[in-house]
């Protein structure tokens, strides 16, 4: 059944819309894992490690797709919120040739700065020409990665998330069929898994460039359109949230990295990898679900409707709080096994990853409080309140708990970090939503 935006949502119709967009977050988590898994298995620790070091960098430049995506996709189903179809259609096609064109401009910077950024972080020799060559296979296709991120919001704002589901699933197989005959087969190492990933990245892209550039049936098309500053610069102001959490977010793992290389060493980086490609799946649920409810609360504030507005908030809340039940409970149980699969039987790496794994999963209690907060208040077309929201927990709060903690707990105090910022970030997330109350008048 073809659910539209303007529809009464209960749980079950909530669900179904929004579950594709968990799926194809997952999915899309689940491309670094698949690295993950090969590289530290077929080739070797250091190998993963560079992986893990290099990644954060590759985020930051590729942040601008989220920015785009989460601020378009909120204006412009606020746009068909009110009725002009025509326009949604040119803002979003604008937003699509932009981020080519930036796309290839921020790949071209990396490809010269990945070196120098790499060895100040603290790589050096094997670790450093690991780096560099991963990077530098990953770059030319970062304008499609960066379209792919913007095209998981726009499908659920064109009404299609199913379809955005297959697409991103499509990609995610061939990742993984990549490094397994790239890395495992043919013995290629950090650069199949390089080359994996960007062929995957490639499609994640191309494939819906072409659906939306072609007759279709959903809300969105690719049409003609001139570059209005207006719209470009709502889009900006809107998506800073995301852009800033990204943007925090890897920096932060740029330095829970030089944190644990000062601590734990190598293994440390390593340990804080195999975290990494965990939380990213976990975490995918809290964002998936966001950004899948996000058009529907575009919609119908755009359309006026504050008593929709009270249901999606009211049961918005409670799935985020059954998610996060699911989640840490998942952690615990599945620590041990999880940790098990990267590991490749180093009983040294093996311990100190579980130490921190069963620390680190209290974070996912909170989380998910936090993303939906960000993600509501960007739907709302409220980007500054979602920005500061971004920043307090991507940035703020991370690096405070992950200077000082360390100082008390060592080691520990580094998996302790994430847990301490994500509990104060949904509280200031909840006291942001009482606050903001009569101006949107959700509750």
């Amino acid at each position: 059944m073809h659910i539209q935006l303007s529809e009464r949502f209960s749980y079950g119709k909530l669900l179904r819309f929004t579950f594709p967009s968990v799926m194809m977050m997952i999915f899309t988590s689940l491309y670094g894992v698949a690295d993950g898994y090969f590289v530290s298995n077929f080739a070797g620790k250091n190998p993963f490690t560079a992986v893990n070091f290099i990644m954060p960098f590759l985020m930051v430049l590729g942040a601008v797709g989220f920015m785009f995506g989460a601020g378009g996709s909120a204006l412009i189903a606020k746009t068909m919120g009110e009725g002009d179809r025509e326009k949604a259609n040119r803002q979003f096609s604008l937003l699509i040739y932009t981020t080519v064109v930036c796309g290839a401009l921020i790949a071209a910077l990396g490809m010269i700065f990945i070196r120098p950024v790499a060895a100040f972080m603290g790589a050096k020799d094997e670790l450093l020409e690991n780096c560099v060559l991963y990077g530098r296979i990953i770059l030319p296709v970062l304008p499609f990665y960066m379209l792919q991120f913007e095209f998981q919001s726009f499908f659920s704002t064109a009404a299609k998330p199913r379809l955005g589901l297959a697409v991103t699933a499509a990609a995610g197989i061939a990742n993984i069929i990549g490094d397994a005959l790239l890395v495992a087969v043919f013995r290629f190492g950090i650069a199949g898994a390089a080359a994996a990933t960007a062929i995957s990245q490639a499609l994640g892209g191309i494939i819906p460039l072409i659906y939306f550039a072609m007759p279709n049936s959903s809300n969105l098309r690719l049409t003609k359109t001139g570059f209005d500053v207006g719209t470009f610069a709502k889009v900006c102001a809107n998506g800073s949230s995301e852009l800033m959490s990204n943007v925090s977010m890897s920096l932060v793992n740029m330095l829970y990295n030089v944190q644990l290389m000062k601590y734990a060493g190598e293994d440390g980086v390593a340990a804080y990898g195999v975290l990494m490609y965990v939380n990213m799946i976990f975490l995918a649920a809290f964002i998936g679900y966001s950004v899948g409810a996000a058009p529907i609360i575009s919609f119908h504030y755009g359309a006026g409707d504050s008593t929709e507005l009270k249901s999606l908030l009211k049961k918005s809340s409670m799935i985020i709080s059954i998610l996060s039940l699911v989640m840490f409970t998942s952690a615990e149980l599945l620590a041990r096994p999880l940790a098990m699969i990267f590991t490749g039987g180093d009983e040294g790496f093996l311990a100190l990853t579980l130490r921190g794994f069963l620390i680190f999963s209290f974070s996912f209690l909170f989380a998910g409080t936090a993303i939906f907060g960000s993600a509501f208040f960007t739907a709302l077309n409220d980007g500054l309140t979602s920005a500061l929201i971004s920043f307090l927990r991507t940035l703020v709060f991370q690096v405070a708990a992950v200077i000082m903690l360390p100082l008390i707990w060592g080691v520990d105090g580094i998996w302790v970090s994430a847990a301490a910022a994500e509990l104060t970030a949904a509280v200031i997330t909840v006291i942001f939503i009482f606050s903001k109350r009569k101006k949107y008048c959700y509750l």
